[in-house]
């Protein structure tokens, strides 16, 4: 007996993979971005902010 996936199954499984993905990259970039503004704020408080270069550049 050949087994085969219908187009619902398949779509569903497809939906099903883009949903992990999607959540997995959205959590790894929330926890990244959570560290870079956790270390800009770091630096404010201790004073020695200094300017980042992607911010000195968005004129050019």
């Amino acid at each position: 007996m050949e087994k085969r996936l219908t187009l619902v199954q398949t779509m569903a499984a497809a939906g099903l993979f883009s949903a992990v993905s999607f959540w997995y990259g959205f959590m790894f970039g929330r926890e990244s971005a959570r560290k870079d503004l956790q270390e800009l704020i770091d630096d404010l408080r201790r004073g020695n902010a200094m300017p980042d270069a992607s911010t000195s550049n968005e004129g050019s």
